[in-house]
C-alpha cells in the first residue's frame, strides 16, 4: 500500500507543478486562471479517485509480478 501513496503523491505533485508552469505564450490575452484551478483540483481528484477504486487491483497485479520474479 506503500507504493501506491508515494504514485498518488508523485502524480499530485506532477500535476500541481504542470499548473504552476503553464503560462500563455501572448501575455495579452492571459486567460482563465480560476479556470485553471478548477481544471487542476478537478484532475487531482479524478487521479486520486481512480488509484483509490483501482489500488487494491494495481497492489495485486504488482504483486502477481514480483512473485513471478523472485525464486
Amino acid at each position: 500500500m506503500k507504493i501506491l501513496t508515494a504514485i498518488q503523491r508523485s502524480v499530485l505533485l506532477v500535476v500541481a507543478s504542470a499548473a504552476a508552469y503553464v503560462r500563455p505564450k501572448d501575455d495579452r490575452e492571459r486567460g482563465d486562471v480560476p479556470g485553471w484551478v478548477m481544471i487542476t483540483l478537478m484532475s487531482a481528484v479524478l487521479v486520486a479517485a481512480l488509484l483509490a477504486i483501482a489500488g487494491p487491483a494495481l497492489e495485486g497485479l504488482f504483486n502477481q509480478a514480483i512473485d513471478q520474479v523472485s525464486p
